[in-house]
């Protein structure tokens, strides 16, 4: 089991997440208010996330540029300013289009932030990185419980949904300040901008014959259909496209949770909005509990196998809420869902990392847009399908999701099996 060390970079890494986490799972819950203040139709409210998933893709194409120019720190620094500004006006304004706007500027510096925590925490934990990534998103999911809870408390003492995005600037102002002391200890794989995850030049060329990793359960510098040694190029394998197309599946699901949960609650288990918006925070904790215990599994277990029981767990939550008419039940059913969902996304960033080999940047960065394909599409076609059916029904389209992630995360288990260990390899023309 490879030895997991927390210290002030890793502590860091995990309050920046959970700046990001507070917005991003207080979203959803506002969603359903907004629509209501704004009078729109649920796919109309769902341009909202199309608006996260704009922000996402320009994040990600502004991530790796901005992390050689200025470094990786500075880059996350840069994304909370941003998140800051972002919330700020989506909390002041009014108009639809206004919002909209507001929230693709939020996505857009959430992204950089997303993909700096991650690429930091991969290189400064090595093979531990699916426990730090995995910890780092219990982290991300454990503020974001205090989110819906606000905004329940809120809008049920009168106030609305508004008041909550100023907590959100103040928590951005108490880690900076918090952390403001002295910048965090440098890890050697980030510490120039940009640096890429590889052994030095003196490492031995692996064989075919890779041994065993605790990441990938191989050497991480054998990458299937890429290379026969070290890293020559930076050309992403296809085991991270597979992973890529499997954070786009499973960001569906938590999204169009995240968006249209307290409208079923509302609809289908007898809840009013108050309380609807608060017991979303139900699956945000369910994911929390789960994050702080997959860490461990993570450290133990192979990532695809703990990836499809976290699949199978998502599934018996989902059909547990879907299917119950009374409120504590439905909501029972979102905690049993958020556990599973919990190391969805960690799991797979952390394979597409670590099979991205020097390229970690441009992969973190091109990961924004397997969000930006969850945030931008999904919603909005169960907010289409809702408006012709109701929420409830529409909700059938998340089994379907998950099955195809299923599928998906056999096939990344296929694609980065090692070769036989019985595969010779041939010897240069001309050695000794």
């Amino acid at each position: 089991m490879p030895r997991f060390t927390r210290d002030r970079t890793t502590w860091l890494s995990y309050a920046q997440l959970g700046l990001w986490g507070f917005f991003l799972y207080g979203f959803g819950p506002v969603v359903p208010l907004l629509r209501d203040e704004q009078g729109t139709s649920a796919a109309v409210a769902g341009l909202h996330s199309t608006g996260i998933a704009v922000g996402a893709l320009l994040g990600g194409a502004l991530f790796a540029p901005l992390a050689r120019r200025v470094g990786r720190a500075r880059a996350i620094w840069t994304g909370l300013a941003g998140v800051a500004a972002g919330v700020t006006a989506f909390g002041t304004l009014r108009p639809l289009p206004a919002t909209i706007a507001a929230v693709a500027v939020v996505a857009t510096f959430g992204m950089m932030v997303i993909s700096g925590v991650s690429v930091v925490l991969t290189a400064h934990h090595g093979p531990a990185a699916p426990a730090a990534l995995t910890e780092a998103n219990a982290a991300c999911a454990g503020l974001g419980i205090l989110a819906p809870v606000v905004i329940g408390a809120s809008v049920a003492a009168g106030w609305g949904w508004r008041p909550v995005m100023a907590v959100e600037v103040g928590l951005i102002a108490l880690v900076a300040l918090a952390f403001r002391v002295r910048r965090p200890q440098a890890d050697p794989a980030a510490a120039a901008p940009g640096a890429p995850l590889v052994a030095p030049a003196s490492a031995p060329v692996p064989t075919r014959a890779a041994p065993a990793n605790p990441v990938l359960g191989r050497d991480p510098s054998y990458t299937p259909g890429v290379n026969k040694g070290p890293f020559l190029s930076q050309r992403l394998p296809v085991a991270y496209w597979i992973a890529w197309t499997l954070m786009a599946v499973t960001g569906s699901i938590e999204v169009c949770l995240s968006l249209w949960t307290a409208d079923v609650l509302r609809d289908h288990a007898g809840l009013d909005a108050g309380a609807a918006s608060a017991s979303v925070a139900a699956i945000v904790g369910g994911m929390f509990v789960g994050r702080l215990v997959g860490g461990r599994f993570a450290l133990r277990y192979r990532p695809i196998p703990l990836l499809l029981a976290a699949l199978g767990l998502s599934l018996a939550g989902f059909t547990v809420f879907w299917t119950a008419t009374v409120g504590w039940l439905a909501v029972l059913g979102l905690v049993v869902l958020g556990l599973g969902n919990a190391l969805h996304y960690p799991l797979a960033i952390s394979i597409a990392l670590a099979v991205a080999g020097p390229a970690t940047d441009k992969a973190a960065g091109w990961s924004a847009y397997s969000m930006g394909v969850g945030f931008g599409i999904a919603p909005v076609a169960l907010g289409w399908v809702a408006d012709g059916v109701g929420p409830h029904l529409a909700f059938l389209l998340l089994p379907g999701f998950i099955a195809v992630a299923a599928a998906l995360a056999a096939r990344l288990g296929r694609a980065l099996r090692p070769p036989p260990a019985d595969v010779p390899v041939p010897t240069p023309v001309g050695a000794a």
